[in-house]
């Protein structure tokens, strides 16, 4: 089969793994609804009145269940393919969308909106959309400048004199990291009554999601994995190494500046709205790499859509619950599945360098 034709074959196969997650999803809660009540849930919103669907059902299903696993999904999507562009980047098997400290930017930015709304010297942002006008919040605001803030400050630290060692950039991210965690930590200590929805924040949510975040969050992460696809090759060639990328054609520092941009934008979109989510952009890329190889060409694609359908299920675990177990963020779930399965991967040394 060419490579064009596994993509597609992939992409298809996925993307219907995807609406199959989405429906098993929006079946489960306190009330379950069957699959083709679901279905005709979401027809019904798209041409008004196909069906006859109870009105309790529709109003669970679009307003209540379907907001929240679509954000799931857009989340997902935009942290694995952000993870699989830095570890390519990097070249660095550990790489993760926060290592140039996006993430602790992110969270920098949230949990002083939170704790200290009265420094936030601006209020919500009204934006206009095909769904109409969406209103983005101060701390969705707070938390997607801190996020870029930190990506391009990290960038600006790390270069000299038009070059910026990828070596560099890492320990520049660490640097950044640590002090935004102490900025994090004064912040939580002098939080008060907000400390609790400061940490549930930190630990990454969907409870409060809406058709806005959605608005907002999924143009940019389909937008931005457009761009990266653009570069795959490019990608694919960084792997050998930045000098055999130079004599190949490839403009190395253009490119870099470029996949860490909006890498970073795509990462910023997501916790933005959902919080600090971990282990997915760590863990799927190398599941995909596994499974389809390292070309980032079908990589990529395939790890975005595969970090959807991760991040819907283990949202539909912290959502529903599991063996009576309380219900709890969905970054704790990541973090539960997502640890012992790369310690898993590790002790059967498939963990390599890039």
């Amino acid at each position: 089969m060419s490579q064009s034709g596994r993509i597609l074959s992939w992409s298809i196969g996925l993307l219907a793994l995807l609406a199959v997650v989405v429906i098993g999803s929006a079946m489960l809660g306190p009330v379950r609804i069957n699959a083709i009540t679901v279905v005709q849930a979401i027809a019904n919103h798209v041409a008004t009145d196909m069906y006859d669907v109870p009105t309790a059902h529709q109003t669970i299903v679009m307003d209540v269940r379907l907001p929240r696993i679509i954000l799931a999904a857009t989340v997902g999507f935009a942290l694995a393919a952000a993870g699989t562009v830095m570890q390519g980047f990097f070249r660095n098997p550990l790489a993760d969308p926060s290592i140039i400290g996006v993430s602790s930017g992110a969270a920098a930015g949230a949990v002083a909106a939170i704790a200290f709304p009265a420094l936030i010297p601006f209020s919500s942002v009204t934006i206009p959309a095909v769904i109409g006008t969406i209103e983005i919040s101060p701390l969705q605001v707070a938390a997607f400048l801190g996020a870029i803030i930190t990506a391009f400050t990290v960038y600006a630290i790390a270069t000299e004199g038009g070059r910026t060692p990828v070596a560099t950039l890492l320990l520049a991210g660490v640097a950044i990291q640590a002090f935004l965690g102490a900025m994090i930590s004064y912040m939580l200590v002098h939080s008060g009554d907000d400390l609790r929805e400061a940490v549930v924040w930190m630990m990454g949510h969907l409870h409060r999601s809406n058709w806005g975040d959605i608005a907002f969050a999924l143009p940019v992460s389909l937008l931005g994995v457009g761009i990266l696809s653009v570069y795959t090759r490019e990608m694919n060639v960084l792997l050998l190494g930045e000098e055999d990328a130079h004599h190949l054609g490839v403009n190395v520092e253009r490119t870099k500046i470029l996949l860490l941009a909006v890498a970073s934008i795509v990462t910023a979109a997501g916790v933005a709205v959902a919080g600090v989510i971990g282990f997915v952009g760590l863990v799927v890329p190398h599941i995909m790499r596994l499974i389809v190889g390292p070309d980032h060409r079908i990589l990529l694609p395939t790890s975005a859509l595969a970090g959807a359908s991760f991040l819907v299920i283990t949202d539909t675990i912290a959502r529903v619950g599991l063996y009576g177990l309380p219900i709890v963020p969905v970054g704790i779930v990541t973090a539960a599945l997502g640890a012992p399965f790369f310690l898993y991967l590790l002790t059967k040394r498939e963990v390599h360098s890039l």
